[in-house]
């Protein structure tokens, strides 16, 4: 949970491969009261160009309020 609270300190999307634990963590920040920039899942199996045109496209066709207390698993 601490990269959670450095993020949200920073105001940063945090970008993560762990889809394994980062949801109920994510989840527990929020019940607590928390707010996070946001948290966008990238499955490690997935190709790095693939994970690199989904971060693109996401940067490029969204603002960061929207991704306020998300968590999003990509490719879309």
């Amino acid at each position: 949970m601490e990269v959670l609270d450095l993020a949200a300190a920073e105001g940063r999307i945090l970008v993560t491969q762990d889809i394994r634990t980062m949801p109920r963590h994510f989840a527990k920040l929020l019940e607590h009261g928390g707010h996070s920039p946001g948290v966008i899942l990238i499955p490690q199996t997935t190709p790095a160009s693939i994970a690199i045109d989904s971060l693109v496209l996401i940067w490029a066709n969204t603002d960061s309020a929207e991704w306020a207390d998300r968590i999003v698993k990509v490719p879309l």
